[in-house]
Protein backbone atom coordinates (compact mmCIF):
# COMPACT_ATOMS: atom_id res chain seq x y z
CA UNK A 1 0.00 0.00 0.00
CA UNK A 2 1.48 3.18 -1.00
CA UNK A 3 1.43 5.91 2.38
CA UNK A 4 3.17 8.72 0.38
CA UNK A 5 1.70 11.62 0.88
CA UNK A 6 0.69 14.34 -1.68
CA UNK A 7 2.11 17.28 -0.75
CA UNK A 8 -0.23 19.57 -3.36
CA UNK A 9 -3.05 18.95 -0.44
CA UNK A 10 -1.28 20.39 2.27
CA UNK A 11 -1.88 23.83 3.52
CA UNK A 12 1.20 25.89 4.71
CA UNK A 13 0.89 24.52 8.18
CA UNK A 14 0.56 20.81 7.41
CA UNK A 15 3.61 21.32 5.18
CA UNK A 16 5.73 22.65 8.07
CA UNK A 17 4.69 19.59 10.28
CA UNK A 18 5.86 17.53 7.81
CA UNK A 19 8.73 19.07 7.18
CA UNK A 20 9.99 19.22 10.84
CA UNK A 21 8.23 16.11 11.97
CA UNK A 22 8.43 13.03 9.14
CA UNK A 23 11.67 14.52 7.36
CA UNK A 24 13.35 15.61 10.44
CA UNK A 25 14.63 18.67 8.85
CA UNK A 26 14.60 22.83 9.13
CA UNK A 27 10.87 24.60 9.29
CA UNK A 28 12.33 26.68 6.53
CA UNK A 29 12.38 24.26 4.12
CA UNK A 30 8.68 24.17 4.15
CA UNK A 31 8.86 27.58 2.73
CA UNK A 32 10.97 26.35 -0.09
CA UNK A 33 8.93 23.54 -1.00
CA UNK A 34 5.82 26.07 -1.16
CA UNK A 35 7.34 27.98 -2.84
CA UNK A 36 8.80 25.60 -5.81
CA UNK A 37 4.83 23.93 -5.83
CA UNK A 38 3.26 27.18 -6.12
CA UNK A 39 5.21 30.14 -7.14
CA UNK A 40 7.31 28.50 -9.43
CA UNK A 41 4.45 25.05 -10.68
CA UNK A 42 6.96 22.77 -9.92
CA UNK A 43 5.67 18.44 -10.09
CA UNK A 44 9.69 17.09 -10.15
CA UNK A 45 11.68 17.35 -6.29
CA UNK A 46 14.15 16.77 -8.85
CA UNK A 47 13.87 20.03 -10.30
CA UNK A 48 13.95 22.12 -6.93
CA UNK A 49 17.47 23.23 -7.00
CA UNK A 50 18.12 24.72 -3.72
CA UNK A 51 17.52 21.36 -1.90
CA UNK A 52 20.20 18.73 -1.21
CA UNK A 53 19.96 15.95 -2.43
CA UNK A 54 19.43 13.58 0.62
CA UNK A 55 16.18 16.07 1.09
CA UNK A 56 15.56 15.21 -2.49
CA UNK A 57 15.28 11.40 -1.27
CA UNK A 58 13.63 11.95 1.74
CA UNK A 59 10.87 13.58 -0.35
CA UNK A 60 10.96 10.81 -3.28
CA UNK A 61 10.44 8.31 -0.52
CA UNK A 62 7.56 9.99 1.38
CA UNK A 63 5.86 12.07 -0.82
CA UNK A 64 5.01 12.96 -4.18
CA UNK A 65 3.35 15.68 -6.53
CA UNK A 66 0.51 15.98 -8.32
CA UNK A 67 -1.78 17.17 -10.84
CA UNK A 68 -4.54 16.80 -12.90
CA UNK A 69 -3.92 15.55 -16.51
CA UNK A 70 -5.02 17.25 -19.69
CA UNK A 71 -7.65 14.76 -21.01
CA UNK A 72 -9.35 16.85 -23.72
CA UNK A 73 -8.75 20.67 -24.92
CA UNK A 74 -11.48 22.68 -26.36
CA UNK A 75 -10.54 25.96 -27.84
CA UNK A 76 -13.31 28.55 -29.04
CA UNK A 77 -13.05 30.81 -32.07
CA UNK A 78 -13.22 33.64 -29.46
CA UNK A 79 -9.89 32.23 -27.36
CA UNK A 80 -11.79 30.68 -24.93
CA UNK A 81 -10.48 27.11 -24.19
CA UNK A 82 -11.99 24.45 -22.12
CA UNK A 83 -10.28 21.82 -20.23
CA UNK A 84 -11.17 18.26 -19.42
CA UNK A 85 -9.02 17.04 -16.68
CA UNK A 86 -8.50 13.48 -15.46
CA UNK A 87 -8.10 12.70 -11.26
CA UNK A 88 -5.87 10.31 -9.75
CA UNK A 89 -9.01 8.04 -9.25
CA UNK A 90 -9.67 8.99 -12.87
CA UNK A 91 -13.25 11.07 -12.31
CA UNK A 92 -13.54 13.71 -14.98
CA UNK A 93 -14.20 17.70 -14.46
CA UNK A 94 -13.93 20.78 -16.13
CA UNK A 95 -11.74 24.82 -16.10
CA UNK A 96 -11.99 27.24 -18.23
CA UNK A 97 -10.10 30.19 -19.14
CA UNK A 98 -10.95 33.02 -20.57
CA UNK A 99 -9.18 35.51 -22.00
CA UNK A 100 -9.65 39.59 -22.05
CA UNK A 101 -7.06 42.20 -23.20
CA UNK A 102 -6.31 44.51 -20.81
CA UNK A 103 -5.72 48.59 -20.99
CA UNK A 104 -2.13 48.25 -21.83
CA UNK A 105 -2.64 45.59 -24.53
CA UNK A 106 -1.65 42.18 -22.80
CA UNK A 107 -3.92 39.24 -22.47
CA UNK A 108 -5.25 38.69 -19.17
CA UNK A 109 -6.63 35.13 -18.34
CA UNK A 110 -9.69 34.61 -15.95
CA UNK A 111 -9.99 31.28 -15.10
CA UNK A 112 -13.21 29.16 -13.86
CA UNK A 113 -12.62 26.50 -10.92
CA UNK A 114 -14.36 23.60 -10.20
CA UNK A 115 -14.95 22.43 -6.61
CA UNK A 116 -16.53 19.28 -6.95
CA UNK A 117 -16.99 15.82 -9.18
CA UNK A 118 -20.76 16.77 -10.53
CA UNK A 119 -23.29 18.56 -8.25
CA UNK A 120 -25.99 17.51 -5.81
CA UNK A 121 -27.89 20.80 -6.45
CA UNK A 122 -29.79 19.16 -9.76
CA UNK A 123 -30.62 22.67 -11.20
CA UNK A 124 -32.89 22.32 -13.95
CA UNK A 125 -30.89 24.34 -16.34
CA UNK A 126 -27.75 22.73 -15.76
CA UNK A 127 -25.57 20.02 -17.77
CA UNK A 128 -23.66 19.25 -14.21
CA UNK A 129 -26.96 18.96 -12.03
CA UNK A 130 -27.62 16.20 -14.85
CA UNK A 131 -24.57 14.22 -14.31
CA UNK A 132 -25.16 13.92 -10.48
CA UNK A 133 -22.61 14.23 -7.41
CA UNK A 134 -19.51 12.01 -7.16
CA UNK A 135 -17.41 13.59 -4.60
CA UNK A 136 -15.70 16.76 -3.60
CA UNK A 137 -12.47 17.42 -4.59
CA UNK A 138 -9.30 18.45 -2.24
CA UNK A 139 -7.24 21.24 -2.34
CA UNK A 140 -4.51 19.76 -4.30
CA UNK A 141 -7.32 18.72 -6.97
CA UNK A 142 -9.07 22.30 -6.81
CA UNK A 143 -5.51 23.98 -7.14
CA UNK A 144 -4.07 21.31 -9.99
CA UNK A 145 -6.24 23.26 -12.35
CA UNK A 146 -4.65 26.10 -11.56
CA UNK A 147 -1.14 24.31 -12.33
CA UNK A 148 -2.27 22.59 -15.20
CA UNK A 149 -3.56 25.77 -16.86
CA UNK A 150 -0.37 27.83 -15.99
CA UNK A 151 1.77 24.55 -17.28
CA UNK A 152 -0.65 24.63 -20.85
CA UNK A 153 -0.15 28.73 -21.37
CA UNK A 154 3.43 27.80 -20.76
CA UNK A 155 3.63 25.70 -22.95
CA UNK A 156 1.30 26.49 -26.07
CA UNK A 157 0.42 29.73 -26.00
CA UNK A 158 3.33 32.08 -27.10
CA UNK A 159 2.59 35.41 -25.15
CA UNK A 160 2.68 33.23 -22.03
CA UNK A 161 -0.32 35.18 -20.08
CA UNK A 162 -0.61 35.39 -16.44
CA UNK A 163 -3.91 33.84 -15.25
CA UNK A 164 -5.41 36.84 -13.61
CA UNK A 165 -8.60 36.35 -11.97
CA UNK A 166 -9.91 33.19 -10.99
CA UNK A 167 -13.50 32.35 -10.06
CA UNK A 168 -14.69 29.46 -8.42
CA UNK A 169 -17.89 28.89 -10.81
CA UNK A 170 -17.26 25.61 -12.63
CA UNK A 171 -18.41 21.95 -11.51
CA UNK A 172 -20.03 21.54 -8.14
CA UNK A 173 -21.78 23.82 -5.43
CA UNK A 174 -18.62 25.65 -3.53
CA UNK A 175 -19.93 26.04 -0.14
CA UNK A 176 -20.85 21.86 -0.26
CA UNK A 177 -16.91 21.77 0.13
CA UNK A 178 -16.55 23.99 2.29
CA UNK A 179 -13.16 23.34 3.92
CA UNK A 180 -11.51 22.19 1.21
CA UNK A 181 -12.90 25.55 -0.76
CA UNK A 182 -10.97 27.49 2.26
CA UNK A 183 -7.90 25.44 2.80
CA UNK A 184 -7.58 26.43 -1.33
CA UNK A 185 -8.43 30.44 -0.92
CA UNK A 186 -5.87 30.62 1.93
CA UNK A 187 -3.38 29.19 -0.03
CA UNK A 188 -4.12 31.10 -2.89
CA UNK A 189 -3.67 34.32 -0.77
CA UNK A 190 0.06 32.40 0.47
CA UNK A 191 2.44 35.44 -0.44
CA UNK A 192 5.20 32.84 -1.19
CA UNK A 193 2.86 30.83 -3.58
CA UNK A 194 0.15 32.27 -5.63
CA UNK A 195 -0.06 35.39 -4.03
CA UNK A 196 -3.77 36.55 -5.26
CA UNK A 197 -5.69 39.34 -4.06
CA UNK A 198 -9.65 38.96 -2.54
CA UNK A 199 -10.33 41.31 -5.60
CA UNK A 200 -8.87 38.80 -8.18
CA UNK A 201 -11.26 35.72 -6.51
CA UNK A 202 -14.53 35.28 -6.55
CA UNK A 203 -17.30 32.57 -4.96
CA UNK A 204 -20.26 31.86 -6.19
CA UNK A 205 -22.80 29.84 -4.50
CA UNK A 206 -26.34 28.92 -5.29
CA UNK A 207 -27.56 29.95 -1.94
CA UNK A 208 -26.76 27.84 1.08
CA UNK A 209 -26.48 28.49 4.50
CA UNK A 210 -24.14 26.70 6.01
CA UNK A 211 -21.22 28.60 5.50
CA UNK A 212 -21.86 31.62 3.80
CA UNK A 213 -21.00 34.25 7.06
CA UNK A 214 -18.14 32.58 7.53
CA UNK A 215 -16.92 33.15 3.64
CA UNK A 216 -18.36 36.51 4.48
CA UNK A 217 -15.84 37.21 7.35
CA UNK A 218 -12.96 35.92 5.63
CA UNK A 219 -12.23 38.00 3.87
CA UNK A 220 -10.39 35.45 1.43
CA UNK A 221 -13.01 36.26 -2.07
CA UNK A 222 -15.82 38.82 -3.20
CA UNK A 223 -19.36 36.42 -3.13
CA UNK A 224 -21.43 35.96 -6.51
CA UNK A 225 -24.88 34.54 -5.82
CA UNK A 226 -26.69 32.66 -8.47
CA UNK A 227 -30.06 33.77 -8.20
CA UNK A 228 -31.73 32.92 -11.74
CA UNK A 229 -35.24 33.72 -10.42
CA UNK A 230 -36.95 36.74 -8.68
CA UNK A 231 -39.50 35.06 -6.69
CA UNK A 232 -39.74 31.57 -4.46
CA UNK A 233 -42.25 30.06 -6.65
CA UNK A 234 -39.65 30.25 -9.68
CA UNK A 235 -36.87 29.29 -8.13
CA UNK A 236 -38.45 26.38 -6.24
CA UNK A 237 -39.49 25.59 -9.81
CA UNK A 238 -35.83 26.00 -11.35
CA UNK A 239 -33.21 25.15 -8.82
CA UNK A 240 -35.65 22.99 -6.14
CA UNK A 241 -32.67 21.66 -4.00
CA UNK A 242 -31.28 25.26 -3.51
CA UNK A 243 -34.36 26.59 -2.74
CA UNK A 244 -34.88 24.59 0.25
CA UNK A 245 -33.49 27.55 2.02
CA UNK A 246 -36.44 30.28 1.24
CA UNK A 247 -35.67 32.76 -0.88
CA UNK A 248 -36.54 35.40 1.94
CA UNK A 249 -34.63 34.21 4.29
CA UNK A 250 -31.23 34.10 1.70
CA UNK A 251 -31.56 37.70 1.17
CA UNK A 252 -31.95 38.76 4.58
CA UNK A 253 -28.71 36.38 4.98
CA UNK A 254 -27.27 38.68 2.15
CA UNK A 255 -28.10 41.89 3.43
CA UNK A 256 -25.93 41.23 6.40
CA UNK A 257 -23.21 40.13 4.49
CA UNK A 258 -19.82 41.29 5.65
CA UNK A 259 -18.78 43.61 3.09
CA UNK A 260 -15.88 45.34 2.79
CA UNK A 261 -14.80 48.56 1.16
CA UNK A 262 -15.86 49.55 -1.91
CA UNK A 263 -17.01 46.00 -2.48
CA UNK A 264 -20.13 44.85 -3.98
CA UNK A 265 -21.76 41.07 -4.16
CA UNK A 266 -23.06 39.92 -7.72
CA UNK A 267 -25.91 38.44 -8.49
CA UNK A 268 -25.93 36.05 -11.34
CA UNK A 269 -29.01 35.73 -13.59
CA UNK A 270 -29.10 33.50 -16.11
CA UNK A 271 -32.20 34.57 -18.83
CA UNK A 272 -34.15 31.91 -19.61
CA UNK A 273 -36.42 33.50 -22.83
CA UNK A 274 -40.20 33.15 -22.15
CA UNK A 275 -39.97 31.67 -17.94
CA UNK A 276 -37.90 34.62 -16.38
CA UNK A 277 -37.83 37.82 -18.31
CA UNK A 278 -41.27 39.00 -18.20
CA UNK A 279 -41.97 42.82 -17.39
CA UNK A 280 -43.42 41.43 -13.44
CA UNK A 281 -39.78 39.28 -13.33
CA UNK A 282 -37.59 42.69 -13.71
CA UNK A 283 -40.01 44.40 -11.14
CA UNK A 284 -39.52 41.72 -8.67
CA UNK A 285 -35.82 41.54 -9.25
CA UNK A 286 -35.64 45.57 -8.81
CA UNK A 287 -37.03 44.87 -5.68
CA UNK A 288 -34.19 42.65 -4.48
CA UNK A 289 -31.28 45.05 -5.92
CA UNK A 290 -32.71 47.52 -3.71
CA UNK A 291 -31.98 45.38 -0.41
CA UNK A 292 -29.06 44.52 -1.07
CA UNK A 293 -25.26 46.64 -2.45
CA UNK A 294 -24.95 44.31 -5.27
CA UNK A 295 -24.64 44.20 -9.30
CA UNK A 296 -26.33 42.28 -11.44
CA UNK A 297 -25.12 39.85 -13.99
CA UNK A 298 -27.41 38.81 -16.90
CA UNK A 299 -26.50 36.14 -18.47
CA UNK A 300 -28.32 35.21 -21.54
CA UNK A 301 -28.81 30.97 -21.81
CA UNK A 302 -27.29 29.53 -24.29
CA UNK A 303 -29.76 26.93 -26.13
CA UNK A 304 -28.55 22.95 -25.96
CA UNK A 305 -29.55 19.97 -26.93
CA UNK A 306 -32.55 18.21 -25.41
CA UNK A 307 -33.30 21.27 -22.84
CA UNK A 308 -36.91 22.44 -21.93
CA UNK A 309 -35.36 26.26 -21.85
CA UNK A 310 -34.63 28.27 -24.97
CA UNK A 311 -32.38 31.75 -25.01
CA UNK A 312 -34.23 35.23 -24.58
CA UNK A 313 -34.70 36.93 -27.99
CA UNK A 314 -31.81 39.71 -27.85
CA UNK A 315 -35.14 42.32 -27.97
CA UNK A 316 -36.72 40.99 -24.94
CA UNK A 317 -32.90 41.04 -23.13
CA UNK A 318 -32.64 44.48 -23.98
CA UNK A 319 -35.56 45.65 -22.74
CA UNK A 320 -35.41 43.44 -19.49
CA UNK A 321 -32.06 45.53 -19.44
CA UNK A 322 -33.27 48.51 -19.93
CA UNK A 323 -36.22 48.01 -17.40
CA UNK A 324 -34.06 47.61 -14.50
CA UNK A 325 -31.74 50.45 -15.32
CA UNK A 326 -34.46 52.66 -15.37
CA UNK A 327 -34.77 51.44 -11.47
CA UNK A 328 -31.14 52.58 -11.03
CA UNK A 329 -30.01 48.81 -10.96
CA UNK A 330 -26.83 48.08 -12.23
CA UNK A 331 -27.10 45.43 -14.69
CA UNK A 332 -24.71 44.15 -17.10
CA UNK A 333 -25.51 41.83 -20.07
CA UNK A 334 -22.60 39.39 -19.72
CA UNK A 335 -21.17 38.22 -23.17
CA UNK A 336 -21.27 34.72 -24.06
CA UNK A 337 -17.75 33.14 -24.62
CA UNK A 338 -17.27 30.04 -25.85
CA UNK A 339 -20.40 29.03 -27.27
CA UNK A 340 -18.93 26.63 -30.17
CA UNK A 341 -17.55 24.60 -27.96
CA UNK A 342 -20.12 24.52 -25.41
CA UNK A 343 -18.23 25.86 -22.58
CA UNK A 344 -21.25 25.44 -19.85
CA UNK A 345 -20.06 23.12 -17.05
CA UNK A 346 -20.59 19.67 -17.47
CA UNK A 347 -21.35 19.85 -21.48
CA UNK A 348 -17.63 19.01 -22.10
CA UNK A 349 -17.61 15.74 -20.00
CA UNK A 350 -21.22 14.66 -21.10
CA UNK A 351 -19.83 14.85 -24.70
CA UNK A 352 -16.93 12.63 -23.99
CA UNK A 353 -18.46 10.18 -21.91
CA UNK A 354 -20.83 9.78 -24.58
CA UNK A 355 -18.05 9.49 -27.59
CA UNK A 356 -16.45 6.82 -25.13
CA UNK A 357 -19.73 5.08 -25.37
CA UNK A 358 -20.04 4.67 -29.28
CA UNK A 359 -16.33 3.40 -29.86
Amino acid sequence: MDTKLQLNSLSYHELENFVTNELQLSKYRAGQLWNWIWAKNCLDFEEMSDVSKETHRLLREKAYLFRPTIEKVSKSKDGTTKFLLKLEDGELIETVLIPSISKDGKVRITQCLSTQVGCAMACSFCSTGKLGFKRNMSMGEILGQVQAARAFLEDYHPEHPIIRNLVFMGMGEPLLNFENLMKSLETLHHKKGLAFSTRRITVSTCGIQKGLKELGESNLAYLAVSLHAPTQEKRAMLMPKAAAWHLEDLLSALESYTLHTRERMTLEYLVLGGVNDTPQDAKELIKICSRLKAKLNLIPYNDTPGSPYKAPSFENLLRFEKALWAKNVTAIIRKSKGQDIEAACGQLRAEYELSKQTL
